[in-house]
């Protein structure tokens, strides 16, 4: 393998299958024994369209579960230019203004990088920057329990606001153009972000990849 050679590893799965801990996991886990030189990571979720030009009321009702609503050109040249040894500026969102930030993150390459996100299978572009394709496969009935969960804690919203958008456009983005895109995977993952095993096994790819 090339020195320089990038691995870059796509996590994708339902919102609140577990693909975020999952990655999260993993990135946590072996930071410290292998450096951020060797492992980093990204979320689609920072890359959501920026909705400036947009009242909050109308940024509230936009479709956050369509490839639309990401700007995955500019998520396929970040991670392009760190194939490339250039480090980018990875935006920041907010779940609460539904826009981004005007700051942003600076992000160094890395020997691997873990992206995860709903579609990130869905693009081709972005699918054939893909070494590694792993897709969470979980009930869409505990996703929703989770998200619910997860929704009302950490972002401050409410049953019916979560439920409205569940039913008018998680559930139907889902299985449009999500559940389909699991045919591009090479991994099958169940039991969510807590799978052990499957957290081991990544691992243990990831280092002999590193090394």
């Amino acid at each position: 393998m090339p020195k320089n050679k990038q691995t870059i590893i796509a996590i994708v799965g339902a919102s609140a299958s577990g693909k975020s801990l999952f990655a999260q996991t993993i990135y946590e886990e072996l930071l410290p024994e292998l450096g951020d030189n060797n492992i980093a990571i990204i979320k689609e979720d920072c890359y959501y369209r920026s909705q400036d030009h947009l009242s909050l009321e109308q940024r509230s009702l936009i479709n956050y579960d369509h490839p639309a609503a990401f700007e995955h050109e500019l998520l396929a040249s970040h991670l392009t230019d760190l194939s490339q040894q250039n480090s980018v500026q990875v935006p920041s969102y907010s779940y609460t203004s539904h826009t981004r930030l005007a700051e942003t993150n600076t992000l160094s390459p890395a020997k691997v990088i873990l992206v995860e996100g709903i579609l990130l299978l869905e693009d081709k572009e972005l699918r054939n920057l893909f070494d590694i394709k792993i897709f969470m496969d979980i009930p869409l009935d505990v996703c929703l329990l989770r998200r619910i969960k997860r929704d009302m804690i950490e972002r401050e919203r409410s049953l019916e606001s979560i439920t409205q958008q569940y039913m008018e456009t998680v559930r139907p983005m889902y299985y449009q153009y999500i559940e389909p895109s699991k045919a591009y995977a090479d991994i099958i993952i169940t039991q969510g972000g807590k799978n052990r095993m499957a957290i081991e096994v990544l691992k243990a790819k990831i280092r002999q990849i590193v090394q």
